[in-house]
């Protein structure tokens, strides 16, 4: 017989710490995961490995997550993808200029992304994306898109308000996104070969990148149209115009 039986009381406390662990396993697995894949890769993990960081068995891994798969998608959901309906409700009470938006976005992603080990992720899609199209089509869904919306949102806000010139965004999204995918490749990976004591501020490196991107979108003219189409022909138009100037 269990001693906690003949103990009153012990029998529901026993219980309770079950309860309370069981409810943290799959945080404790995600966590274990996030680990495994940022220093692995998403190919060379093995769930007995996740499980056995977790500290659990791995068929109790398999109670809340089916596969490797669904195992990957739970982590990039919980550190990444879960984060753009907290960054589009910013977009909508923000009350700056759009300057200070894109400032504030660049920043706030290395604060909340860039600056953790999810920025992992971002290393682990590079090199495997193309072996892996299941887990390529969700990320390009949960993670690629949103984002470029919600960088497209802050061009287009600044387009809209006359803050910015009308440019080529289906393009001028990646300008924004290629300093970023630079710095957490540095990060991971590139920042091994710089020698040492030269490595990338990431603050001063993202004001420096900010600077540069509005000195290219920023005008001083009257406020923009806001019926003015966004296309590359607009983009060709104004630098025919600047050139006859």
């Amino acid at each position: 017989m269990s001693l906690s039986k003949l103990i009153p009381g012990k029998t529901e406390e026993v219980q309770a710490k079950r309860e309370r662990r069981k409810e943290a396993r799959p945080g404790e697995l995600l966590d274990a995961a996030l680990d495994l894949f940022v220093e692995k890769g998403f190919a060379a993990t093995r769930v007995e490995e996740v499980a056995a960081r977790a500290g659990v068995s791995k068929g109790t891994l398999f109670l809340y997550f089916q596969s490797k798969e669904e195992l990957f998608k739970a982590v990039v959901r919980e550190n990444i993808s879960g984060r753009f309906a907290e960054w589009n409700e910013e977009f909508e009470t923000f009350q700056g200029t759009s300057a200070e938006m894109l400032r504030y976005c660049m920043t706030v992603w290395w604060e909340r992304v860039g600056a953790t080990k999810a920025s992992g992720i971002t290393k682990l899609m590079i090199s495997e994306a193309k072996n892996f199209p299941e887990i390529t089509a969700f990320y390009q869904q949960e993670v690629i898109d949103p984002g470029q919306r919600l960088i497209r949102r802050i061009l287009e806000r600044g387009v809209e308000r006359g803050e910015f010139r009308i440019v080529d965004l289906d393009y001028a999204v990646y300008s924004v996104i290629a300093p970023m995918v630079f710095l957490v490749m540095s990060k991971h990976s590139l920042g091994a070969c710089v020698p040492q004591g030269k490595a990338l501020l990431p603050e001063r490196y993202i004001a420096s990148q900010v600077d540069i991107m509005l000195g290219g979108l920023l005008t001083n003219t009257t406020p923009a149209d806001p019926t003015a189409t966004i296309s590359p022909d607009n983009a060709a138009n104004n630098k025919k115009n600047g050139a006859r100037n």
